[in-house]
């Protein structure tokens, strides 16, 4: 009998916590699809779901306090995934390794939740080869014995706090492995016959463990395994790297340049627990460009699986819709022109878009996206002159990114229309003063200088975030289309989720999405659900224009031709449905079970 279990392990992994997107979703995604499709049997059974990640009890104990998470175990009931975990953690916790744990049901399917808070392990006492030292400089002697890594030169950086909160938390997660993998075998060791160990190691079942890594941070787990000799079947998923994160935009010219050093800046710890990737047993990328990447700076070799999105629904849900854009254009008319004596714009005639990313201003494309709207602006004021009513059409983009979140006590009334110098930070500072110098900002469009306004929301989304009050899946239903103009994006599942909103939406080609859309079918070829705009070979102008057309599409067929833009709706649906999760997950089983 084989017990076997598959353990997903990243930085950004567990319950729910006020910090949400990213590899959390991944992870999530991916322990929520295997449980839903062993319910259907289109998967052994014979398996458990373990999901392993940081714990944050407290505002805090999160090693960034600009995200300052706080883990949300309440939903969760008690672990109870049988006596092999629990006598594993059991003796984790011996060793100074305490956890939380907790185990929801997805389709009936149990999945459970072990996580680790590391802060602590810089000042817990444990022996190591006889001597006396905190469990973090024991870590760090035992990582650069196996495989040679310099802590003492990594934490002496700026990030120094955050490689020894990865090395810990990859520490954890290699001994809960190596412990449950080999449990079978260390429970016989309290017998002294040698026969008897024999006889009870063959009634036993056999326990077979595979680890799912996403992102560096978590790496060193799976190299670990691989010096101490542990049987355990590993992979490691890039989600980007890191010399291609800090190289961003100009990431495309040194791979088509074949230049493989790195970009003054780059972490090299975190680059060096990136490149154990190659101590794994598969390696995989969600995009071809964090394959090129991964190949150019560490000759790293692996398949592309793509992210994908869950959509539960079969059609567009346009009551939500219909109710969420009234109420951000409710929103808009009552902080914008509550004292326009009436001569405000209609709501049927303010056309609310979106973009959402985190705050990385060039390689968000914030100042192509910029530009475009400044030239959608001219498009719409020329189009006044020869259409009836133009001069009432209003667009308001909100640019929603931040450095973190922001307490709701501390904004004022109207935000983030009414937004005060004050609660901004970094480079939501340098954002807002960008839409001020290309006068883009509320003041222009309420004179009437401008028919088109850009306004930063530097805050996470949700019911209490002191704005809008509306989860991130209302305010892309609601607004009538979304715009991503990065210059780095290894994926960029933001138009996967705004698709499942069947909102329609405008993408980067340097975007992975742009290469995956050409491997799926369209409902109606050349219709436009999604409109790929190429920022690497035409020139900056000409990408801009493009920028600027094609919202100037979407907002006027909104306007104009209810029919055609229920159709864009229903063809950027129709293509979140083709990226489902099902093949991807079905593809990271396949590579954990060989």
């Amino acid at each position: 009998m084989i017990e076997r279990w598959i353990i997903l392990a990243a930085e950004e992994a567990g319950p729910v916590s006020n910090k949400m997107g990213g590899i959390w979703n991944v992870v999530d995604a991916e322990a929520t699809t295997l449980a839903r499709l062993v319910a259907k049997g289109e998967l052994d059974s014979e398996f458990r779901i373990l999901v392993i990640g940081p714990n944050y009890p407290t505002a805090g104990s999160d090693w960034n306090t600009g995200r300052n998470r706080v883990t949300d175990i309440s939903a969760l009931n008690r672990l109870d995934m049988g006596e092999e975990l629990a006598s594993t953690l059991a003796e984790l916790s011996s060793l100074g390794m305490e956890s939380v744990t907790g185990q929801r049901v997805e389709d009936g399917v149990p999945i459970g939740y072990v996580l680790f808070n590391t802060n602590y392990y810089q000042s817990r006492l444990v022996r190591w080869k006889d001597r006396e030292m905190t469990l973090n400089n024991a870590i760090k002697t035992e990582a650069f014995d196996l495989l040679g890594l310099d802590s003492m030169r990594f934490e002496k950086e700026h990030y120094g706090w955050e490689y020894n909160h990865y090395l810990n938390l990859s520490y954890a997660v290699s001994e809960l492995v190596r412990i449950l993998a080999q449990s079978p075998e260390e429970s016989t060791k309290k017998y002294a016959d040698k026969a008897v160990v024999e006889f009870a190691q063959s009634v036993m079942p056999r326990v077979r463990v595979s680890l799912h890594c996403h992102e560096f941070g978590i790496f060193y787990a799976t190299a670990r395994l691989e010096k101490l000799g542990i049987p355990v079947r590993t992979l490691c998923t890039l989600h980007a790297t890191v010399p291609g994160r800090t190289a961003g935009y100009r990431s495309l010219e040194k791979i088509r340049k074949n230049d493989s050093k790195m970009e003054p800046g780059t972490p090299l710890g975190f680059a060096a627990l990136e490149a154990l990737a190659r101590y794994a047993d598969g390696v995989t990328f969600v995009g071809d460009s964090t394959m090129k990447e991964a190949m150019l700076f560490y000759r790293m070799k692996g398949v592309v699986i793509r992210n994908g999105i869950d959509v539960r629904g079969d059609r567009i849900d346009w009551n939500k819709k219909e109710r969420c854009r009234a109420r951000i254009q409710d929103f808009i008319i009552d902080n914008l022109y509550k004292n326009c004596e009436g001569s405000c714009p209609e709501r049927e005639n303010i056309i609310p878009i979106f973009s959402i990313s985190r705050i990385e201003i060039e390689n968000k494309g914030y100042p192509q996206l910029l530009d475009a709207l400044l030239l959608q602006d001219h498009l719409l004021r020329h189009r006044m002159m020869g259409q009836r009513h133009a001069d009432q059409n209003r667009v308001v983009c909100f640019l929603i990114a931040s450095h973190g979140p922001k307490p709701k006590d501390k904004l004022p009334e109207g935000f983030p229309i009414n937004l005060p110098i004050e609660v901004l930070l970094g480079d939501e500072i340098r954002l807002e003063n960008m839409i001020d110098d290309l006068r883009l900002n509320k003041d222009e469009l309420i004179s009437g200088r401008r028919s088109v306004a850009a306004v930063l929301y530097p805050q996470w989304l949700g019911p209490n975030d002191g704005g809008l009050g509306m989860r991130t899946d209302e305010v892309m239903a609601g607004c009538v289309a979304g715009i991503f103009p990065s210059q780095y994006e290894p994926f960029l599942l933001t138009a996967l989720e705004a698709g499942r909103e069947g909102t329609p939406s405008i993408v980067s080609r340097s975007a992975g999405f742009s290469d995956a859309l050409k491997k799926v079918e369209h409902r109606v070829p050349g219709l436009g659900g999604v409109v790929v705009v190429d920022n690497i070979e035409l020139q900056p102008q000409e990408t801009v224009m493009d920028y600027a057309l094609a919202l100037d599409y979407f907002s006027r067929t909104y306007l104009e031709d209810d029919v055609k833009y229920r159709l864009l709706c229903e063809e950027s649906f129709s293509l979140a449905r083709q990226f489902s999760w099902d093949q991807p997950v079905m593809e990271y089983y396949k590579n954990l079970t060989v």
